[in-house]
């Protein structure tokens, strides 16, 4: 297993361990740097939903920069028993993890997130796929980061606000049209 850095906020330096799955690419560190940038450092008073976590970096990036409540959901169960692990670990009760299909992925009651991260397998159509899941997940005024293989223009009503790429990951900061 390979390691990846968090890179800011309460567990800044901290390592976290990558599960070896198909298709699993974590979010670089310079990409998370200027996603912190474009929203700000400090997350207080957001709800965060990780869609595709993989990893889990973004949702424990979210989580350590102080969001109030941060959703994981991961279907590859040797990716979501590694985060079920980093979680405990944490010991934050602002974590909540979900093991299942992010376009079957059923929100607690009443709840709409705030910020959205999208980092799907690339290849299988996820980001098209997920598109009308969009507005029962989001909150009003909500922001969604998604990364592709390829720029994006948007998606479905939401606009492309910022955007950037290192190496072959294309990542973008979208907002409601």
């Amino acid at each position: 297993m390979s390691r990846i850095r968090i890179t800011g906020g309460e567990w800044r330096s901290r390592l976290i361990q990558v599960a070896d799955a198909p298709g699993l690419r974590p979010t670089p560190d310079r990409v998370r740097e200027t996603l912190f940038n474009w929203l700000g450092q400090e997350l207080d008073g957001l709800a965060c939903l990780d869609l595709f976590a993989g990893s889990g970096i973004l949702g424990f990036e979210a989580a350590s920069r102080g969001a109030d409540y941060v959703a994981l959901v991961e279907r590859s169960r040797p990716a979501f028993d590694v985060l079920r692990k980093h979680a405990e670990d944490f010991a934050c009760p602002r974590l909540e993890l979900f093991c299942g299909d992010a376009l079957k992925f059923v929100p607690p009651p009443a709840r709409r997130f705030d910020l959205i991260f999208l980092d799907p397998p690339y290849g299988q159509g996820w980001l098209a796929r997920v598109e009308s899941r969009l507005d029962d997940l989001a909150a009003a005024g909500a922001r969604l980061y998604a990364e592709a293989e390829m720029p994006l223009e948007r998606l479905g009503r939401w606009s492309v606000a910022k955007q950037g790429r290192v190496g072959q990951v294309f990542f973008h900061l979208l907002e409601q049209a």
